[in-house]
C-alpha cells in the first residue's frame, strides 16, 4: 500500500490518506475513524470535542499575528461508501483499502477508494500538524453517516461550531466552487408477498446484469448509464412470456448509487428452457445496442441454477413488482433554468431486496428546489401505492440557495485567479452537500465548497486524480492565510 503514495504531494496529506485507507469506516461504522481522529488531536495538544452524535470538532489556536482573523471551519465527512466488484473479496469490517496507482489517478483494488470524503480528512489532518501555514482561528470539523442520510450534519448542536465561515471538502472537481446543492429525499416500497412451491418439471435459471459502471446517483446521474435494476426487470418481464416465475431479485447496495449489478432467480418450465436462454441473449444484444456508447462492458446473462426446489411469488405478487418497478421513473427528470447544466431534479430506482415474506424497492429524489421534491417524491409513492406496496418516505434533507454575493466566495474566487490566472467555475451540485443542512443550524454562516478532482464516487471506478491535490492544497491554505 505504501508504494502507491510514494512521491505524492503534499506528502503529510498522502501520508494520512493512506493511514484512514486502514481504518473501516463504513457509513454508520466510523467510530475507529474518529477515534483515530480524536487521538491525532490530543497527540498534538489540540482542543477537540466530540458530540453524542459521534461527530468530532478540532480547535486549533490562531498563528501568531493572525489572531484577529476570522474563525474559519474546515469541513469534511469522516464515512465512505463501501462498495465492491461482485468477484472482489472484501471486508469493509476489516480488511485495508488496497490503494493502487494508474497514472495520474490513485484508485483501489477492487472496491470503492474512500476518497470521498477521505480527502478532507486527510487534508484537515494535516492541517492540524502544519505548523508554517498562518492562519486565523480554525476549526476541523469531521461528520459522520453523510452517506446514509447525512445524520451527523443533522444532529449538530449549538453551539460545537464557532466559525462564521465554513468551508466544505467534499466536492470533486477542481477548479470549481460550489454555492448550492440539492436536497433529497428517499421513498421506500415494500410488499408482504406469498409464495408457492416452484412448479414441477421447471428449472431454475440465474440471470445477471453485470459490468455497468454505476456511479453517485446525484453527480453522474445525468450521463445515461444503465440501471442494472430496470434492466433486468425489463427480461424479466419478457420472460413471463414463457412462463417464468420469480423466486428473487436483488441488486444495487445503496439509495445513493446508480445500481451497477442485479440479480434473479427464476423458475422456467423445462419445455422452455432453450426459449428462456435464447431470449435473455436477445435482451443482452437489444441492451448492449441501446448503450453501447456509455455502457460498453454491460451484460446480460442466464445460467442454469443448482437449485432444484424453491418457491416462487405469487403470480399477482411478481406481477406487481415488475410492473412497479417498470412504471418507477429513473434518471433526470427536469434541468435548471437557470444554472446551465445544472440537473434541478432527479430521481434514482437504487436498490431491490428479496427476504422470504417481504420485496423491498428503495429509490432517492433529489432537487434544488424543495418544491419539486416534494412532486417527485409523491410521484414515486403513488407509483408505489397503486401498485400495492406499502411506503415508507424519509424527511429527507435540506438544499443550499446559493448566495452568489457570499464574501468567503468572492475572496475565493479572487485567490484561485490570482494563483492559476483563472477564475474558478461556480457552481452548483446535484447532491446532498452538507452544507444545506448546516446552513440551517447555523444561520448567517458564510459557505463555499471545493476539493481535488474525483471520479466514479460510489462506485469500485472511484479515482482521485492526484495531480489536482497539490492545486486544491495550495489554493485553501492560501485562503486561510489571506482571509480577513
Amino acid at each position: 500500500m505504501p508504494n502507491a503514495i510514494d512521491g505524492l504531494e503534499p506528502a503529510h496529506v498522502w501520508k494520512h490518506f493512506a493511514a484512514l485507507a486502514r481504518i473501516p469506516r463504513c457509513s454508520k461504522s466510523e467510530q475507529a475513524a474518529a477515534a483515530f481522529v480524536v487521538d491525532a488531536a490530543r497527540r498534538m495538544k489540540l482542543e477537540v470535542q466530540q458530540d453524542g452524535a459521534g461527530n468530532v470538532v478540532v480547535r486549533k489556536p490562531a498563528a501568531r499575528g493572525r489572531e484577529g482573523a476570522p474563525a474559519v471551519c474546515l469541513q469534511g465527512h469522516l464515512d465512505m461508501v463501501c462498495e465492491k466488484n461482485a468477484d472482489k473479496k472484501h471486508d469493509f469490517s476489516k480488511d485495508p483499502i488496497d490503494l493502487v496507482r494508474r497514472g495520474n489517478t490513485l484508485m483501489a483494488n477492487g472496491t470503492t477508494l474512500g476518497a470521498d470524503n477521505g480527502i478532507a480528512v486527510a487534508t484537515n489532518l494535516a492541517i492540524m500538524e502544519e505548523a508554517s501555514i498562518k492562519h486565523g482561528p480554525l476549526e476541523l470539523l469531521f461528520t459522520i453517516d453523510e452517506e446514509t442520510g447525512l445524520t451527523g450534519a443533522h444532529h449538530l448542536e449549538p453551539g460545537f461550531v464557532k466559525s462564521g465561515i465554513l468551508m466544505n471538502l467534499d466536492s470533486e472537481e477542481e477548479g470549481a466552487l460550489y454555492v448550492g446543492c440539492a436536497g433529497g429525499r428517499d421513498t421506500t416500497g415494500t410488499w408482504t408477498v406469498a409464495r408457492d412451491p416452484a412448479p414441477a418439471r421447471s428449472v431454475a435459471l440465474d440471470l445477471a446484469v453485470t459490468g455497468l459502471k454505476g456511479g453517485h446517483s446525484g453527480m453522474e446521474i445525468d450521463k445515461g448509464r444503465g440501471n442494472a435494476l430496470k434492466i433486468l426487470n425489463r427480461v424479466l418481464i419478457a420472460l413471463e412470456g414463457v412462463g417464468a416465475r420469480l423466486s428473487r431479485l436483488d441488486g444495487g447496495n445503496k439509495r445513493n448509487a446508480i445500481p451497477r449489478e442485479a440479480r434473479a432467480l427464476v423458475f422456467v418450465p423445462e419445455a422452455r428452457v432453450e426459449e428462456a436462454v435464447a431470449l435473455v441473449a436477445q435482451w443482452n444484444e437489444t441492451v448492449r445496442a441501446e448503450l453501447s456508447t456509455v455502457e460498453p462492458d454491460l451484460g446480460v446473462s442466464a445460467t442454469k441454477a443448482k437449485a432444484r426446489r424453491g418457491s416462487v411469488l405469487k403470480r399477482k405478487a411478481q406481477q406487481q413488482i415488475t410492473r412497479t418497478i417498470a412504471a418507477l421513473p429513473h434518471g433526470v427528470m427536469k434541468m435548471s433554468a437557470d444554472i446551465p447544466g445544472l440537473v434541478e431534479t432527479s430521481t434514482n430506482v437504487a436498490v431491490v431486496t428479496t427476504k422470504a415474506k417481504k420485496v423491498s424497492v428503495s429509490t432517492s429524489q433529489r432537487s434544488s428546489v424543495a418544491s419539486e421534491i416534494n412532486e417527485i417524491a409523491q410521484t414515486v409513492r403513488t407509483i408505489f401505492e397503486m401498485g400495492g406496496a406499502d411506503v415508507q418516505q424519509g424527511d429527507g434533507y435540506p438544499g443550499w440557495k446559493p448566495n452568489i454575493d457570499s464574501p468567503i466566495l468572492k475572496h475565493a474566487v479572487a485567490t484561485y485567479a490570482s494563483l492559476y490566472g483563472k477564475e474558478p467555475a461556480v457552481k452548483a451540485i446535484h447532491a446532498g452537500l452538507e452544507c444545506g443542512i448546516i446552513g440551517e443550524k447555523y444561520p448567517g454562516i458564510d459557505m463555499v465548497s471545493f476539493g481535488p478532482t474525483l471520479e466514479g464516487v460510489h462506485s469500485p471506478d472511484e479515482k482521485i486524480f492526484v495531480d489536482t491535490v497539490p492545486k486544491f492544497w495550495r489554493f485553501l491554505t492560501t485562503i486561510l492565510e489571506t482571509v480577513r
